[in-house]
């Protein structure tokens, strides 16, 4: 994959945005680096679900003020807003204010506190589709990973969960790590994980 090298020197995804510092700093210090803290877990979900159809710059452009209206990303707040909740964030010009990625990000507040409970957190969940393994691959937007677990989620319930929206979470809570060739953070040989015939991982 074709990489930009910039003036500190480091080869980089061709993704990141050199111009964009805040952009830099996440490609650096947090995408693809394995998550395991349910409250940042929920914020990249949401956060990633207001991404449909928009560049993740954009998104990461305004996480501050996504976390200002969104309880500081607060699965049990954001699980229990209002219409008068919903109706004062489809005017906060802070964040991106489309009815329909609003209501689902109320909705999937509930599921992921329903999946909490279920597992004992969503950690638990999320990285029992690998058996806590990191899965290293480029070059893809879905896999037989994400199709599983989009499977799952929207079988219970949970809206803007389609599988390119789950692989991208995936690649930013480092459940597959998708550094670039040539990137001063890529890892290694490609290494995508044994399947079943459901797509799941053989525990």
């Amino acid at each position: 994959m074709q990489t930009t090298r910039w003036k500190d020197g480091k080869p980089r995804c061709a993704w990141a945005n050199p111009a964009n510092e805040r952009y830099i700093r996440y490609h650096d210090e947090e995408w693809g680096v394995p998550v395991h803290d349910d409250r940042k877990l929920f914020e990249m979900l949401l956060l990633e679900s207001f991404q449909a159809g928009l560049s993740w710059e954009c998104v990461l452009n305004k996480r501050e003020s996504f976390a200002r209206a969104f309880d500081d990303f607060d699965p049990r707040a954001v699980s229990l807003y209002g219409a008068d909740k919903m109706a004062a964030l489809q005017g906060d010009p802070g964040i991106i204010r489309n009815r329909r990625k609003i209501e689902a990000a109320v909705n999937n507040a509930a599921i992921f506190l329903a999946i909490q409970k279920e597992w004992g957190s969503f950690d638990r969940y999320l990285w029992h589709w690998t058996d806590g393994q990191v899965i290293i691959e480029t070059g893809r937007d879905r896999s037989p990973l994400s199709d599983a677990i989009s499977r799952d989620l929207k079988r219970r319930g949970m809206k803007f969960a389609g599988t390119v929206i789950l692989y991208a979470y995936l690649q930013a809570v480092g459940v597959i790590h998708s550094h670039e060739t040539g990137c001063f953070l890529h890892r290694g040989q490609e290494a995508p994980i044994p399947q079943t015939q459901e797509g799941r991982q053989t525990p």
